[in-house]
């Protein structure tokens, strides 16, 4: 550092007024902060991810001042960002209302426009306790900072939390008038923009929720008011719209309105139903699969819905995974006439996954590495205890069907093994029409607590997995500290019609689960040895990927997943027959197609099909008869006449096997 030269903030190295805050060597800091001409200084502008979260925070902290302002009794939860907006919870006596939103969204208003600034304040665990000593969540979150949770695994078990404590030092947040009154403070880790005025005017209040406090339902109950918040009015319009879209395409109401799946409350939160059509799209999906698979080497398997708790205690999800796990059920117990317990009974558990049972299989006989690889495939249903907060249509359920697989390798074989899973993922997911895909490898990172196995092995598996995600020459996104704690991982995204990010499948490497269940087999030097596992998903669930392709599809799915593919009107009943016959050659070549012979008028069918998502409507009349051809109309509303009813069959056929979109008529070519 030059003799002369001063410490800068932020400020005075960026002029350019979309600059919200900086990284310094590494660390997002306030513009207030100094730095050194030694200090490696990068912008932080509101458009990218960073600034992004930060100014969705800093659009939390005004949410909850306002709410304050209203109600000083409400208590501070805490306020994140997150995916396209933000949130905060309130411990207030009364949930609420619409209205309260309207006037919570005025005082917000009023916040913005006042310009007050987020200064940023080092206390000690005792200063912060004193000044926020009527926040009662508030408290807790600085006793879980403790000195015994230095490395930050207790708060980052609390949704959220990592934004106000972690670890290091503990800053409060004032927000200041121009002439620095001290208005509002909260407890923060930060940043937080410049100032309130920056907030702009593209931000709104979206909806209110009830939360409870940790995320746990032995907790208080807290309001949850979402919002979002963007650079722009224009990008919050436009941000607007896709919800709009999203809203016209969510899976719960296409589910209802064409009769897909249910959730009877007979049956239990959670649990689905699906109706005969809804059974049509899912069964196109599984054999389609199965097929695939089947292709591609994989063999299937079918095991129980419930095990012993022995199962569960050898692969640690009874340690690890317990509280998403249904409570025990108590079987096998034996009494006698005057009700003695002669034989203890068992816990049984439903499966939350199909690993283990999969496991079981592969030992029960010896295996020797020309066995390897070894690709088991099932569609296994299992069950997890999801918050009832937590549930979402298809999309978040308590009981659903993996498309599991579980690879058994050699460790040579990894890195093809993992390529040869890729390219798999990939074509079976075009295979239903899906095109833009990322991918994100998980790695374990400089915590050494946090994992198990040898350097090398991490070393290796990791590179492995990095080489295959660069050789699909999709977009790869690198993400220190996310592996599961025995191995790496590749997560695959996939992007909608509308541009929603969804992940989909998972490549997992485990050498932990051979080694609790003593995998072996034997190896060509004639030494038994550890085969390593790949972990598989490529729906996801089967429930969760079809919610996904309703909603990609609007329901308007290809016509080879279309519950009815055809249907035929006539254009008068005197043409019924002769049209008749065209659907049952259809059904003879293997479409599924009906006939529409209700009373209703045409036009009214014509309306009837079209809501109901019917890809091909077929109508005849005089000239179609005398002349033996049909005529289309798609769903868009075009229509194409006098086609020979030869050609309409074999056009049809085509399209179906093409896995085609069909939605006017150059898709029918």
């Amino acid at each position: 550092m030059p003799e002369n030269a001063q410490p800068k903030d932020g400020f005075a190295l960026f002029s350019d007024r979309s600059v919200v805050a900086m990284r310094v060597n590494g660390t997002l800091k306030d513009l207030a902060a100094t730095v050194t001409d030694a200090d490696e200084v990068e912008p932080v502008t509101i458009d990218s991810p960073d600034g992004l979260n930060i100014l969705r925070h800093s659009a939390a902290h005004v949410l909850a001042q306002a709410v304050q302002r209203i109600n000083p009794q409400a208590n501070l939860g805490i306020g994140p960002p997150i995916t396209d907006g933000f949130y905060y919870d309130f411990g207030v006596e009364t949930p609420f209302t619409p209205e309260d939103i309207k006037a919570i969204t005025k005082e917000m208003q009023r916040i913005v426009r006042e310009g007050q600034r987020f200064v940023r304040r080092v206390v000690t665990d005792d200063e912060a306790r004193a000044e926020l000593a009527d926040e009662p969540f508030k408290l807790e979150l600085i006793g879980l900072k403790g000195p015994s949770t230095s490395s930050g695994t207790q708060v980052g078990k609390v949704e959220g939390a990592s934004v106000e404590v972690g670890e290091g030092e503990l800053t409060i947040y004032d927000n200041t008038t121009r002439d620095g009154e001290v208005v509002w403070k909260d407890l923060c880790r930060g940043p937080h923009l410049p100032n309130t005025r920056m907030i702009g005017n593209g931000w709104d209040l979206t909806r209110i929720a009830a939360a409870y406090w940790r995320g746990s339902e032995k907790n208080p109950q807290l309001q949850r008011i979402y919002g979002t918040a963007w650079p722009s009015k224009d990008e919050l319009r436009e941000y607007q719209h896709r919800l709009e879209e999203a809203a016209k395409r969510d899976h719960r109401r296409l589910g209802k309105e064409l009769d897909l799946f249910s959730f009877p409350e007979e049956i239990g939160s959670g649990l689905s139903v699906w109706h005969p059509r809804g059974g049509i799209v899912r069964g196109e999906m599984e054999q389609h699969a199965r097929k695939r698979h089947i292709e591609g080497g994989y063999t299937y398997v079918y095991t129980p819905h419930i095990s012993k708790e022995d199962l569960f205690l050898t692969s640690n999800h009874l340690v690890t995974y317990k509280e998403g796990m249904y409570p025990p059920i108590v079987m096998d117990e034996e009494r006698d006439d005057e009700g003695n317990i002669t034989k203890q009974g068992q816990d049984y558990y439903l499966k939350p996954m199909n690993c283990p049972m999969h496991i079981l299989i592969y030992k029960e006989r010896a295996r020797s590495y020309r066995d390897l690889p070894l690709r088991f495939a099932e569609n296994g249903t299992v069950y997890r205890n999801e918050l009832s907060g937590a549930l979402h249509g298809l999309t978040r359920v308590r009981g659903f069907t993996q498309d599991d697989s579980h690879l058994f390798v050699t460790p040579d074989q990894l890195e093809a093994e993992v390529s040869k899973v890729l390219e798999f993922i990939l074509s079976m997911l075009r295979d239903f029409g899906l095109t833009d895909f990322e991918l994100e490898l998980s790695m374990k990172d400089d915590e050494k607590s946090k994992w198990i196995g040898s350097d090398e092995f991490w070393d290796s598996s990791t590179d492995a997995l990095r080489r295959v995600a660069v050789a699909s020459g999709l977009k790869l996104t690198e993400v220190p500290g996310e592996a599961a704690f025995y191995g790496p991982k590749i997560d695959l995204k996939t992007r909608d019609a509308i541009g929603r990010t969804w992940q989909l499948s998972t490549v997992q490497v485990d050498p932990n689960l051979p080694e609790r269940f003593e995998l072996e087999y034997m190896d060509k030097d004639g030494q038994k040895k550890r085969p390593i596992m790949i972990h598989r998903a490529l729906f996801g669930s089967i429930e969760r990927f079809f919610a996904i392709l309703l909603e990609h599809y609007a329901g308007d799915f290809p016509v080879w997943l279309s519950p009815v593919q055809v249907v035929g009107i006539p254009v008068a009943d005197e043409f019924a027959d002769y049209l008749g016959d065209v659907i049952t050659t259809l059904r003879d070549s293997g479409v599924r197609a009906e006939l529409d012979s209700s009373d209703d008028r045409m036009q009214k069918k014509i309306r009837t099909h079209t809501t109901g998502k019917v890809p091909l409507l077929l109508i005849a009349g005089e000239k179609d008869r005398d002349a033996g051809t049909v005529s289309f109309r798609y769903r868009d509303g075009t229509q194409e006449n006098g086609v020979p009813i030869s050609d309409a069959v074999s056009r049809i056929r085509a399209a179906i096997d093409a896995h085609t979109l069909v939605q006017t008529a150059g898709d029918l070519a």
